[in-house]
């Protein structure tokens, strides 16, 4: 019996051993299966996962195109700063600094938060970038701290920041990036990806527990440069018209600002566009005294704000510097655009030069009676009579003969209901009345270019048209896109949108409106030499009666061959200040245009009258003997006086070379101990030219005139530079400017 339970026993044994190896064959078999499956269906994604928690992925940031102007002068270029990254686990093994003091430093070096600094040294993560876009200085610093104590886990990398080496120089045009280096405004924004390139990837091999990966992995991914932008604007005459539109803007105490846009007319490339007040683009939210005005207690409201909430209020205050008037804004062009009315007029002989319109001060249409801006009227006038006097009371009788059929189609074909195209964001389209609602009254009123709104961009196009022969042409900015080699990638052409008028009209056109300037309200924009045409603008702002204005005028030259159109607006003159355009715009748009065709090299071509009074080269005598010096002197025109007993010419007064009219008075100086001829110069601020000019040469000084001829009685002298009681040398040029105090619209 013992024998048998012996036998049960070693048999139950067997299947006891047989049972556990078929589970641990079992196992071993689902192991095997599960790694043939790891490895082989599996196996890429997860070599994938290891790499990725195994390695560094680099970024390689590519280089941002610049901006240039027309003739490569650079707008917006790059400069080399460093970015600060760590490897926290590393940074913790230091010894020499604790992980508190560390984050201390680089807080008291970036300006960081230093709370902040130390959870990204504590984090868990392979990687940690503690400060981008690092200047050299700061850079610099934090390297000594890290050689001082001998610290390991950060890494500097090189990297880029826009850079505008203008500062606020055609802000709006140009706009400016983010910290990303992604544009935020103007072409910056709109030409983003021309401009970014395409982001590269340096991927290298981590070490794990002191092991290297096995196959040493690195991928590399080069950078693709960003393409580079050719604008159409020139950066001299972007200066001239920022120059000019500063000062208006000053002296006219604008509330709202002022815009100003110089077209070539032929091309519809933009040459200069300024919105003011501006910004500096390498601090786009930097509070500036333009902001402190408009925010009365900014800067300590900004003091009790932090983070987020800080951020978003600088942003908020900001804004308003960053719109660009000239395409963004829309205004009532106001008399400005009686230059459309007239040339649809002409275009559908509605009207003839010689037909007349009488204005007894106001006209009365359907239920309202709407004033002449002389309320004494302008009587019977011809045609471009009208046009001179800028006679609302005839152009609601010429926009009535046009009709409203046509003055809508006209408007559509002027480009008014439709936004141009520009190459900037955020353009706007005119505001019109309702088709189906264009009432008897809406056609008077807009006759005269008030009760509906468009943009100055549109306006200086359509007078672009009526000068270049009545084609309506594209106005661009981007003259060119080239590479980093400076070979052409895309050459944007000229593009005529549709003819709007014909020659015929065209031509007439630029008559009558040069004759508004010899002989109209524009008269205020009298250039010597050039032939101005233009027109003068002043519309009242909603509500009426509310003492808030926009005055502009619009001119082109010259006018027998135009070249180029400058439309300005000052938006706003405080109440009881003069905000007529003929007084305060036309000025601001003669200075534009005068130094602008000297820079184009456009020939000036004088009257007979004008002759006499043009500014020539002053001689170079020094050296020369007294008899000699006078000599050549009074031969160029000039009326000379000599001072000390020497043998030659030590010095003159003026310069050789300065530009003076003739007669002017010449002082030569023949001894060092001559005593220098010293005048005070007198007041002449409200006299004719005439009178100025008597008073200040029978002093021994000399008189340069801008803005009418030295026959121009009716002008009164509104600035002179040297201002009265300033002492000077006998010679020296007083400049003064004269305003036709009468001109209004």
């Amino acid at each position: 019996m013992l024998k048998v339970r012996n036998q049960g026993s070693s048999v139950k044994q067997k299947k006891r051993i047989m049972a556990f190896l078929s589970i641990v064959l079992l196992c071993f078999f689902a192991l095997i299966v599960r790694i043939a499956y790891l490895q082989i269906v599996k196996g890429e994604e997860l070599t994938i996962a290891a790499r990725e928690q195994q390695t560094v992925d680099s970024l390689i940031t590519p280089e941002r195109g610049n901006i240039y102007d027309r003739n490569y002068k650079v707008m917006a270029s790059n400069m080399t700063v460093e970015t600060l990254s760590i490897s926290p686990a590393d940074v913790r093994k230091n010894k020499n600094q604790t992980i508190e003091e560390i984050a201390e430093k680089i807080s008291e070096v970036f300006g960081t938060d230093e709370e902040t600094m130390l959870e990204r040294i504590k984090s868990n993560t392979n990687f940690q970038y503690i400060k981008k876009k690092i200047g050299k200085t700061e850079a610099d610093e934090f390297r000594a701290y890290i050689n001082k104590y001998k610290l390991s886990g950060f890494r500097f990398t090189e990297d880029t920041k826009r850079y505008y080496p203008y500062g606020n120089f055609a802000s709006h045009v140009i706009g400016f990036v983010g910290s990303d280096n992604q544009g935020l405004e103007g072409i910056e924004n709109v030409y983003n990806d021309v401009l970014s390139g395409i982001p590269g990837r340096i991927v290298t091999a981590d070490q794990v527990s002191g092991m290297e990966i096995p196959d040493n992995y690195e991928r590399y991914v080069e950078a693709v440069d960003g393409n580079s932008i050719v604008l159409t604007i020139d950066e001299t005459i972007q200066h001239f018209a920022e120059k000019h539109l500063e000062n208006a803007r000053i002296e006219n105490e604008l509330q709202e600002g002022a815009a100003a846009i110089v077209m070539d007319v032929n091309s519809g490339e933009i040459l200069a566009m300024v919105t003011k007040p501006d910004y500096d683009l390498n601090e786009p939210f930097a509070i500036t005294e333009a902001v402190e005005k408009k925010y009365e207690g900014i800067k300590e409201e900004l003091e009790e704000l932090e983070g987020d909430e800080y951020n978003a209020r600088v942003t908020e205050v900001t804004q308003f510097l960053r719109r660009n008037k000239a395409v963004v804004d829309t205004y009532e062009p106001g008399s400005t655009f009686k230059i459309a009315v007239a040339s649809m007029a002409l275009e559908e002989k509605v009207v003839g030069l010689n037909d007349h319109f009488y204005c007894g001060g106001s006209i009365k249409v359907a239920d309202r009676t709407i004033s002449c801006a002389n309320r004494n009227g302008h009587g019977s006038q011809t045609f471009q009579m009208a046009v001179q006097n800028s006679c609302n009371p005839a152009f609601i009788q010429i926009g009535a003969r046009v009709g409203t059929k046509n003055f809508i189609k006209y408007l559509k074909g002027f480009g008014f209901l439709q936004k141009t195209g520009i190459e900037l964001p955020g353009e706007q389209s005119g505001i019109f009345h309702a088709e189906s609602n264009f009432k008897e009254i809406d056609l008077a009123t807009s006759s005269f270019g008030q009760s509906f709104n468009v943009t100055p961009l549109q306006m200086v196009s359509l007078a672009a048209a009526v000068a270049n022969g009545g084609k309506l042409m594209k106005p661009h900015l981007i003259k060119q896109i080239i590479d980093k080699d400076m070979n052409v990638v895309e050459d944007i052409q000229p593009t005529t949108v549709r003819q709007i008028v014909s020659k015929e009209t065209s031509d007439t056109m630029r008559t009558i409106l040069e004759s508004v300037v010899s002989e109209g309200g524009g008269k205020n924009a009298y250039l010597a030499g050039y032939r101005i045409a233009g027109k003068t603008g002043t519309s009242e702002k909603q509500p009426r009666g509310n003492g808030k204005y926009v005055a502009s005028f619009i001119g082109f030259a010259p006018a027998d061959d135009p070249q180029v159109v400058c439309l300005v607006i000052l938006d706003q003159p405080p109440v009881g200040n003069t905000y007529y355009g003929g007084l305060i715009a036309a000025p601001v748009v003669k200075n534009i245009l005068d130094e602008t065709l000297q820079y184009l090299n456009v020939e000036p071509e004088y009257t007979e009258e004008e002759m006499q009074f043009i500014d020539i080269l002053v001689p170079d005598v020094v050296g020369r003997t007294p008899d000699k010096a006078k000599q050549t002197m009074e031969k160029a025109g000039f009326k000379v006086k000599v001072y000390g007993n020497g043998t030659n010419v030590i010095e003159q007064m003026p310069k050789a070379n300065a530009k003076v009219s003739k007669n002017s008075n010449i002082v030569l100086y023949t001894e060092k101990s001559s005593e220098k001829q010293m005048v005070t110069v007198p007041r002449v601020l409200g006299m004719s030219p005439a009178e100025a000019n008597k008073v200040l040469t029978d002093l021994g000084l000399n008189v340069k005139i801008k803005g009418v001829s030295n026959t121009a009685g009716a002008a009164h002298c509104s600035g002179q530079l040297p201002l009265g009681g300033t002492i000077v040398e006998a010679g020296t040029v007083v400049t003064l400017n004269f305003t036709y105090a009468e001109v209004r619209d």
